[in-house]
C-alpha cells in the first residue's frame, strides 16, 4: 500500500528509470520495491538516514552492483541488460563525483580531468587538454589546474571531482553526497554551482545526500529511503514534505526532530 507522502510525477523525458529495485543480503533485506523516474534537467535527491541504503542505491545506478530484483533503464538503455561495448558505451554517457572527490594523488587536477579523455576519446593532447582547462573553469578552479590534490581544499576537491565528472560531456551527473564534511559557506557555493550547472547546461542531476539544507537548496524532486521500512516512504518536492509530510520518519527528517 502506498504511503500519503508518495507523490508520483509523471516525466514525460525521463532520464533515469527505476522500477521495483530491490537489495538484499543473506539474512538481510536493504529495501525492496523502490520505483522512481529522473526527468531530464532535474536535480534529484535520494536521501534518508544512515544505513537506509542511499549509497547501495547509487551504485545500482551507475552499474556497479546488480539488483536483487527490478529494472534500470538510463538514457532509455536497459542498464542491466546491457553488455560488451554497448554497456560501456552506456557507461561513458553519465558522470560520477565519489564523496571524497575520489582524485589520483600523484595527478595535478588538470591531468585528473584529462584523464577520462585519454580513456575514451581519440582527441590529440592539446585539444584534452583545452577541454580539461574548459571544465575546471566551469567549476571555478582555472587558477588550481596544476595543483595537486593534497594541496586544495575539501571544497576544491569535491568540485574537481565534478569537473572530471564532466570531461565527456555527459547529460548525467551523479554525486555522492556533494556536501559532507564542508563548512556552511563552502556547502553553499557546491550547491550553486550545482543549480548552475542543471540550469545553464541542462545536466540531470541524481544527488545522495542526508544535508537538510543542500536538500531544500537544490531539490527539484526528492525520494526517501528508511531503514525500518525496508525502502521508499516519500516521493516529492522537498519543500512540500517539509510542510505537509505526514510520515513519522519524513517529518522528523525535514523538521530536525527526534524520531
Amino acid at each position: 500500500m502506498e504511503t500519503p507522502d508518495i507523490h508520483r510525477t509523471a516525466v514525460a523525458d525521463p532520464v533515469v528509470e527505476a522500477e521495483g529495485l530491490a537489495m538484499a543480503f543473506p539474512g538481510n533485506t536493504l529495501f525492496r520495491d523502490v520505483s522512481f523516474q529522473v526527468g531530464r534537467g532535474e536535480v534529484f535527491v535520494i536521501l534518508g538516514g544512515s544505513g537506509c541504503g542511499k549509497s547501495t542505491l547509487l551504485k545500482l545506478l551507475i552499474g556497479l552492483h546488480q539488483p536483487t530484483a527490478g529494472q534500470i533503464r538510463i538514457l532509455g538503455e536497459d542498464l542491466l541488460g546491457a553488455g560488451g561495448r554497448t554497456r560501456r558505451d552506456l557507461l561513458s554517457r553519465f558522470g560520477v563525483m565519489w564523496q571524497s572527490g575520489a582524485l589520483f594523488g600523484s595527478m595535478t587536477l588538470l591531468e585528473n580531468v584529462m584523464l577520462p579523455l585519454e580513456e575514451h576519446t581519440r582527441l590529440p593532447p592539446a585539444a584534452r587538454e583545452e577541454v580539461a582547462r574548459l571544465k575546471l573553469g566551469l567549476v571555478g578552479l582555472s587558477e588550481a589546474a596544476d595543483r595537486l590534490p593534497a594541496e586544495i581544499s575539501g571544497g576544491m576537491a569535491k568540485r574537481a571531482g565534478i569537473a572530471r565528472a564532466m570531461a565527456l560531456d555527459p547529460p548525467l551527473l551523479f554525486l555522492d553526497e556533494p556536501s559532507a564534511g564542508l563548512d556552511p559557506i563552502t556547502s553553499a557555493g557546491l550547491d550553486r554551482l550545482i543549480q548552475d550547472l542543471a540550469r545553464d547546461l541542462g545536466t540531470t542531476f541524481v544527488v545522495v545526500t542526508h544535508e537538510l539544507q543542500s536538500i531544500l537548496a537544490i531539490g527539484d524532486r526528492c525520494i526517501m529511503l528508511d531503514k525500518q521500512a525496508q525502502g521508499m516512504i516519500a516521493e516529492g518536492d522537498p519543500r512540500e514534505l517539509r510542510d505537509h509530510g505526514t510520515h513519522p520518519t519524513v517529518r522528523a527528517f525535514f523538521r530536525r526532530e527526534a524520531a
